[in-house]
């Protein structure tokens, strides 16, 4: 009878919770998915959606124009979040030894600082951005203006437009991820540097040998959340390139938007969302069976 009595206030405290999940989360993913079988624009009720199976996945993967701004979205989509990906968790690593190890003056405060352009809104951090890539006024060429470099066209070149996007998200991002790898560095005994130190191994070789592995589960959650972070990417494109030049910043979420919303092609946009889950859902899959493989070795 006491153990029935637990589980049923089990029960009644989880409820809550697993109502809103299911609402707010569950409900519409599979909303979205329905859709994404039918044939249904954006302006008209959700009883006109007509049934048309697999026909908007292969339209978003076939040869017409559809196919194509498709497949090139997910393409910048992927490239963005890999560059964000690379660039954020060294970096993250590198400053949390040096926040951790006491290698820099004022650690704290300066992990406050890194935390805090995370707190940030990215719409403000977007804006501010904007001005900084800015090819007359904007510091950072006149900066290389100084050094004889000429001015770059940040934003307006279809070969540079995304990189600048993807080092505005590291600036906002690498402060967070540094906080993670701090915690996980804490977690590591320092008996174990100390027999390295004796047997005669060097900062190198116990980074290799001592951190790195130790560290592989904090940098799996890393990298989960930064490859999350990274497909959502949305206000920087939003608000400065909008997809351009050439559709060089044309990510799936703006894309998605633009079908779904702009076009009123409600069936297309729910089928881009739906491959966009899947592949992400695959990418994270991935990662888990590479680690877990790593570990088993």
């Amino acid at each position: 009878m006491q153990a029935r009595t637990s589980t049923a206030s089990f029960a009644t405290m989880l409820a809550p919770a697993v109502a809103l999940i299911g609402a707010f989360i569950l409900v519409p993913m599979l909303l979205t998915v329905w859709l994404a079988l039918q044939d249904w624009s954006t302006q008209t009720p959700f009883a006109t959606a007509t049934f048309a199976g697999l026909d908007n996945f292969r339209e978003i993967f076939g040869p017409t124009s559809v196919g194509r701004d498709f497949k090139g979205a997910l393409v910048n989509t992927a490239l963005y979040t890999l560059l964000s990906v690379v660039l954020i968790l060294p970096l993250s690593v590198a400053l949390g030894l040096l926040v951790y190890q006491r290698r820099v003056a004022g650690g704290t405060a300066l992990r406050t600082v890194l935390f805090s352009t995370y707190m940030v809104p990215m719409i403000a951090v977007a804006l501010v951005w904007s001005k900084l890539y800015s090819p007359t006024e904007g510091p950072l060429n006149q900066m290389l203006g100084l050094v004889g470099i000429a001015p770059q066209p940040w934003l307006s070149s279809p070969d540079t437009a995304l990189v600048s996007i993807v080092l505005l998200n590291v600036w906002q991002q690498v402060g967070y991820f540094t906080v993670l790898a701090v915690a996980g560095l804490t977690q590591i005994p320092g008996s174990l540097y100390e027999a390295a130190t004796i047997d005669g191994a060097n900062g190198w070789q116990q980074f290799r040998s001592i951190t790195l592995p130790l560290l592989r589960r904090t940098l799996l959650f890393s990298a989960v959340i930064a490859i999350i972070n990274a497909v959502q990417v949305f206000e920087p494109v939003a608000l400065i390139t909008q997809g351009g030049p050439a559709g060089s910043t044309n990510v799936l979420t703006y894309h998605i938007r633009r079908v779904g919303i702009e076009r009123a092609q409600g069936g297309l946009g729910s089928a881009m969302a739906v491959m966009l889950m899947l592949s992400l859902i695959v990418v994270i899959a991935a990662l888990f069976a590479f680690t877990n493989r790593k570990d088993a070795e």
